[in-house]
């Protein structure tokens, strides 16, 4: 019995293992986010276009719930204002796959499905496959201006992807 106990203990310590590592990492501060993540930390303003209007936006990015998602607040500057969106963007290390959750003005329904995806290099791109059809974002860093480029795409029924919206983000 006791040896049948012990064993016990010793797998229920190795199965919660990683996620009590995970837990004091992040509760004493720790930041999990790859470093192009973070490379979106702070206040921005991006300005572009949405189908070919002109458009303007204050963006603030910070780390979220323990540093395991960026946390983007992107609000138009009409007054008032006509668009706002809540964007959590996470990176699963075991999968090498972002996970995107983007939540705006539109509604409860079109937060449904998560959107997933890669990090390669500079440039971070997922894709949120809606039911009326899938929707890619496009985001590239450039180390040496400190800037980002938003590309957002919708897929088209022929298979080729259609600018919908972009955006050059300049730190404030």
């Amino acid at each position: 019995m006791t040896r049948q106990f012990a064993a016990l203990i010793t797998t229920c310590t190795l199965l919660t293992m990683p996620a009590a590592i995970h837990a004091q990492a992040t509760a004493a501060g720790g930041d999990v986010r790859p470093e192009i993540l973070r490379q979106l930390d702070g206040a921005w303003t991006m300005t572009g276009d949405v189908r070919g209007k002109p458009a303007t936006y204050r963006m603030v990015a910070k780390p979220a719930l323990h540093g395991t998602f960026t946390e983007l607040r992107m609000q138009d500057v009409q007054v008032p204002a006509q668009y706002e969106a809540a964007v959590f963007v996470g990176y699963d290390a075991a999968s090498k796959t972002i996970i995107a959750h983007w939540m705006d003005s539109f509604g409860a329904k079109y937060s449904v499905p998560h959107g997933s995806g890669d990090i390669a290099g500079n440039v971070v791109t997922f894709t949120i496959p809606y039911p009326s059809g899938p929707f890619r974002n496009t985001w590239r860093f450039d180390p040496a201006s400190a800037t980002w480029q938003f590309a957002l795409e919708a897929a088209q029924p022929d298979g080729s992807w259609k600018h919908f919206a972009g955006y050059a983000l300049r730190r404030d």
